[in-house]
């Protein structure tokens, strides 16, 4: 009897998602100045539709921004815990927080197929980073080259970075 509610639940979501992406890319496609941002974004890889609407929908200031002000909107600056003579640990916190896990997703998928990322995440690797620092410094460039080609209006090429 659940099977049977558990599979129809799933179908009925399934039909709501796949409606509302679809929603999203008329949305999109319908706005000239979406629709370019979109596509400066995908052009960088590791960046995709569902980073590239995140990105313009929780950063609307996308472009208009200094790339440290853009790495802290969602939360991947770090943050010193200094007081005195005593230097602490950094860390990231604050920020759009759901923008910074669909990052991260991208990060993943840039530290393996965007050559630049991944040179940088290699060269992080070989120096004995942990890998939730090494994920959290490509998340913060590609933020920071998603800011700076929204801002130029150009789109990626292998010498962006």
């Amino acid at each position: 009897m659940f099977d049977a509610m558990d599979a129809e639940l799933k179908g009925l979501l399934d039909r709501q998602i796949a409606e509302l992406e679809v929603r999203i890319e008329q949305t999109m496609a319908s706005d000239d100045d979406l629709a370019a941002t979109a596509s400066i974004l995908r052009s960088v890889p590791g960046i995709g539709p569902v980073a590239s609407t995140m990105l313009i929908a929780e950063m609307p200031e996308l472009g208009q921004l200094s790339g440290e002000q853009a790495a802290a909107l969602p939360g991947l600056a770090p943050i010193a815990h200094d007081s005195g003579a005593m230097r602490g640990k950094r860390a990231i916190a604050g920020g759009r927080r759901q923008l910074r896990h669909v990052m991260f997703q991208a990060a993943l998928v840039a530290s393996l197929h965007n050559p630049i990322l991944k040179t940088f995440a290699d060269r992080l690797r070989a120096a004995g980073k942990p890998h939730k620092v090494v994920i959290t410094a490509v998340a913060r460039k590609l933020v920071t080259i998603a800011n700076a080609l929204c801002k130029s209006h150009l789109k990626w090429t292998n010498h962006a970075a």
